[in-house]
Order: C-alpha cells, then sequence, then structure tokens
C-alpha cells in the first residue's frame, strides 16, 4: 500500500533524505534525488532568518521541480515567528512543510527551539497548530524520543501532534541528551507505530547505513519508511542500493570509481551553479573525502581539492583519480 503524506504519494515503502544543516542544499539534493530518494527536505531554516529577510535563511528556500516531492524544513522558538515564518515559505512553492523538534545542538536546542521544545509539550502542540493553520500545504515533523532516558515522551508527542493536523512524524530514535552518539533505538518507534490511535506514516531515522539493516529493521519495526541522513554523505547510492536489497535480497555492485567522480564532479558543478564558484568550490571541500572514502593513498589528492580554487584544476584532479584508481583496480 503507497504512503500518502496529504495528496504526495511516496509509494509503498518511501527512503527520505534528511535535512542536515551545510550539507543538504540542492547541489546534494540534486545528487541523492539522481540514486533514489523518494523525498528531500531544504536544511533547517531559522524562522527569525526568514521574518528579518536573512540572506542565508533566504536562499535555503531555493528549490527546483527536480527535486519533487520536497519539504521545507523550518525551526524556532516563538509561536507567532513560526506562523510567520510558515506563510513566507510556503509562497517558495515546497509539496509540504517541516517542523523541526529534534535538533540537538546547543545554539539551537538551548534557545528554545528544535529538541527543547520535548521539555514543553503543550508549547510544542501550540506551535504545530499554528503552523497548520498558517499554510494550506500538508505539515510534517522530525523530532528525537524526549529530551533525555528520564523524559522519552514522543509517543504522546505522535498523538497530540496527529490531533492537530500534522500528516507524517519522523522520528529519530535517539534522545536530546544522546546528540549522535551510542546507538539508535527504534523500540518506541515501533510501539507508536503500533498504537491504533495514530493513523499518520511514521518513520524512522538514525543508523540506517547498509541495506542489511534497512531490511531487517523494516520487519522488525514495521515504519512507513525510514530517513537517512549521515549514510548518504558522499555516498548517495545508499539509496538505490536499499532499494535493490529490499526487491531482490541481493546485494547491488557498489559504485565503481567514474561513478564516484561523476556524482562528486556533479555535486561540484552544480555547487558552482548554485553557489557560485567562489563558494561553491569552497564548501565543496568538505565532501571529497566522504566521495573517495577507502580508497588507499588518496590524501595527496584531497589536499590537493581543498587547497585549489580553480575549476579546471578540480576538473584535472578527478580526471587524476580516474586514471589512477581505474588502473589499481582492474
Amino acid at each position: 500500500m503507497a504512503v500518502q503524506i496529504g495528496n504526495i504519494d511516496l509509494g509503498e515503502f518511501p527512503l527520505l533524505l534528511a535535512p542536515m544543516e551545510d550539507v543538504s542544499d540542492p547541489p546534494f539534493r540534486y545528487v541523492c534525488k539522481q540514486y533514489g530518494a523518494d523525498m528531500m527536505y531544504t536544511e533547517f531554516i531559522s524562522s527569525e532568518g526568514l521574518i528579518r529577510d536573512a540572506a542565508k535563511s533566504r536562499a535555503k528556500l531555493d528549490i527546483f521541480e527536480y527535486e519533487r516531492p520536497i519539504g521545507i524544513q523550518i525551526f524556532g522558538s516563538d509561536i507567532n515567528s513560526m506562523r510567520t515564518a510558515t506563510e513566507i515559505a510556503t509562497l517558495a512553492g515546497p509539496d509540504l512543510m517541516d517542523i523541526n523538534y529534534g535538533c540537538p545542538v546547543k545554539n539551537v536546542a538551548c534557545r528554545g527551539a528544535g529538541a527543547s521544545l520535548l521539555q514543553d509539550i503543550d508549547k510544542m502542540v501550540a506551535m504545530t497548530k499554528a503552523v497548520v493553520e498558517a499554510t494550506h500545504l500538508p505539515v510534517t515533523v522530525k523530532t528525537r524520543l524526549g529530551w533525555d532516558d528520564n523524559t522519552k515522551n514522543v509517543y504522546e508527542v505522535a498523538e497530540r501532534l496527529q490531533d492537530v493536523g500534522i500528516k507524517a512524524l519522523t522520528i529519530h530514535g535517539r534522545t536530546r541528551a544522546q546528540m549522535y552518539k551510542g546507538e539508535a533505538d527504534w523500540t518506541l518507534i515501533r510501539e507508536i507505530k503500533k498504537n491504533p490511535r495514530v493513523q499518520i506514516p511514521i518513520f524512522g531515522n538514525g543508523d540506517i547505513d547498509s541495506p542489511e539493516k534497512a531490511a531487517n529493521w523494516r520487519l522488525e519495526y514495521g515504519t512507513d519508511g525510514m530517513m537517512i541522513g549521515r549514510a548518504a554523505i558522499g555516498y548517495p547510492w545508499i539509496f538505490r542500493e536499499i532499494k535493490h536489497f529490499f526487491a531482490t535480497g541481493e546485494h547491488r555492485e557498489k559504485p565503481t570509481i567514474a561513478e564516484r567522480i561523476d556524482a562528486c564532479k556533479t555535486h561540484l558543478d552544480k555547487s558552482i551553479e548554485w553557489k557560485g564558484p567562489k563558494t561553491g568550490i569552497f564548501e565543496m571541500r568538505r565532501h571529497y573525502s566522504n566521495y573517495f572514502k577507502g580508497l588507499d593513498n588518496f590524501k595527496e589528492f584531497r589536499m590537493r581539492m581543498v587547497s585549489t580554487e580553480n575549476i579546471e584544476e578540480l576538473h584535472e584532479i578527478l580526471w587524476q583519480i580516474n586514471e589512477k584508481y581505474s588502473e589499481a583496480m582492474a
């Protein structure tokens, strides 16, 4: 049975790309879409930044037709600001609006936004209701199990947010106190999915990093789909590999050197196209080691790539990588 969010049909078991700060920009999303991401989200956007018309926040509203379906994710601590930011973001034409109640980092959670709202469920519900009423688009939420091990309250959160109109819920299997450490625990996610009161799609997030784990956890926890974040950084092929494993029970071949280079080059070119040469080249530097992880003696190439500001030179280095490693693996 297809998973529906409002009038968005996501197929039988969708794989979602997580919204990741300084990662999930349009160039990265382009590559992930090519390799099978079913739905994607923008980087999270500050409601206050949108209201102030901050350039960085406004730039994150950029979405493109090839990305659909796509959601704009916002965060904030003030209900009125979130309402106004929703109205602004709706005008950008996304397919849905998403609220971040999961970000654990200090400068978000300690300012009353993100995962901080897990300490004040009444305020979270009121904020969600305000967002739902401010847009004609489906509204979804991403959150965590709770603030810490003593306050795992996402079971209550799921029911109450559904009651004020959200159309899907993604749950990261960690508390805010855990940050990104330890192992994700999906047992409470399974309980929420089994709750007869909860009728909206429930997506699990956290530690999905292989086709086997995705297949095993699909059976074990019974979610409607999965959201993948860090495992897709430098490895957008994870989406197609998981889908292939679901369909056949077999592993798809790993990407060749040529495929890695092609994906990296596409990402680089899209980054330059969207951000301009200077920023586009600079912000790609964080991705090179991920695209070529596991290659012996790659440090020399990486150092050259992160030290040049010349597009042609970067393309030349990628050609040299292809020459060297294609021969070595032949």
